[in-house]
């Protein structure tokens, strides 16, 4: 069997259990709660075996990745292309998901009952924060508290110190080589349990929310769902046909495994290890794929700036809060920063939602009803922010002129 068909097998298998799942969630009939302490049970065992790899892997696959590069400032192009592509790319999906409900008149006439919440909203010293603690003071600290971007500074600190080094540091390259390909083994055998985890991923979310959240706020969700799809076709789909030199029938096969992943579990950081063998599918190079996807897992939260602008909008209208064109500029600006700053982990958007539903001046009210859906929307916009980060690993692929593997 042919490594193409065996990706598209996998893929309709997640996709039967994304389905299977969702329905079951809907539909799960009272006297079939006893399974569920069962289907939690399958989920935290299967998105503790995609964590588990997550670290492991993008630390010796960036080391390793770095060597393959093979000069300091081919890294530093790899590096600074993705993180330009990530900012640029969140600043135009803040812009969009400003002005597009503002033009559709979402939450206009829509009467929205007041729940309140206690969420701490996240503070603008959030994104100087974590700029000023990007070297970690305790690396092994940096791995057990799962900060990503301080891994990530570390990867590149030893990576950078062994291509310096050369013959002296073979070893340790040759060990952190061994330690990727067992990951990636590892990855290769969770994969196959991927079906199962979405399954029962979802049905847990599906039935904690019930149907009648998803009908009461059907409208908004629809919208959201739709620019999420336009965005994913328009902007990432340009930029890995134009720039990536790839097609987008290829592409979209390839990644539909992460894609789903990604739906059925929030968390494009628990998606890493799918997404990177997507890219491998799509023949990005490891020096690449090693770097830019981390990266993207951190910072890159389009859909996270589309979904905020999005609500801020529409609790606006609903709540008869007028955003003037200053307000929405200060709100554009504040999405961008407070996104990039946004964990990519399940309910990661709370905090930031909180932060600029003050900045807006909505009823603090509107915490409770948004974290009622927050979910519902964090799916989509997980599965949005993957796309993206696998997009531009296969635009770097031509940018950066490494070659294939």
């Amino acid at each position: 069997m042919t490594k193409s068909k065996r990706t598209l097998n996998i893929t309709w298998r997640i996709f039967i259990g994304l389905i299977l799942g969702i329905l079951f969630g809907l539909f799960m009939p009272g006297h079939c709660e006893w399974a569920l302490p069962a289907i939690e049970l399958v989920s935290s065992l299967y998105m503790n075996a995609l964590r588990m790899m997550i670290y492991p892997l993008v630390f010796c696959s960036l080391i390793v990745g770095i060597q393959g590069i093979g000069s300091i400032s081919a890294t530093g192009r790899v590096g600074g292309q993705s993180v330009l592509y990530f900012v640029c790319t969140t600043v135009f999906a803040s812009l969009l998901g400003l002005f597009l409900p503002q033009t559709l008149g979402l939450g206009k006439g829509v009467a929205i009952e007041m729940v309140e919440s206690s969420i701490e909203a996240t503070k603008f010293t959030s994104l100087l924060d974590t700029v000023k603690n990007l070297i970690p003071s305790n690396p092994i600290a940096s791995f057990a508290n799962g900060d990503m971007l301080q891994v990530l500074v570390f990867a590149i600190i030893v990576g950078i110190a062994c291509l310096t080094l050369g013959q002296k540091a073979s070893p340790f390259v040759k060990v952190a080589e061994a330690v990727n390909d067992i990951s990636v083994k590892i990855v290769s055998w969770v994969m196959y349990c991927t079906p199962v985890g979405v399954f029962c991923s979802i049905a847990g979310v599906v039935y904690a929310n019930g149907g009648d959240t998803i009908i009461a706020l059907a409208g908004v969700l629809i919208a959201l769902y739709v620019t999420f799809l336009l965005y994913v076709l328009i902007v990432y789909g340009g930029i890995v046909k134009i720039i990536g030199k790839c097609g987008l029938r290829r592409f979209f096969t390839k990644v539909l495994p992460a894609a789903l992943n990604a739906f059925g579990t929030c968390s494009s950081s628990a998606t890493l290890p799918i997404s990177k063998k997507c890219a491998d599918d799509l023949d990005v190079p490891n020096e690449i794929s090693s770097l830019a996807l981390p990266l993207g897992a951190t910072i890159n939260m389009d859909a996270v700036s589309i979904l905020m602008s999005f609500m801020i909008v529409f609790f606006a209208n609903a709540c008869g809060v007028e955003i003037s064109l200053g307000m929405m500029i200060t709100v554009m600006l504040s999405n961008a920063l407070l996104s990039i700053g946004c964990p990519g982990v399940p309910g990661g958007a709370i905090a930031c939602f909180a932060a600029l539903s003050v900045i807006a001046g909505l009823p603090a009210g509107v915490m409770g009803v948004y974290i009622s859906i927050n979910t519902l929307c964090d799916m989509g916009a997980t599965c949005c922010n993957v796309l993206g980060d696998i997009a531009c690993a296969v635009a770097m692929k031509e940018t950066c002129k490494l070659g294939k593997k």
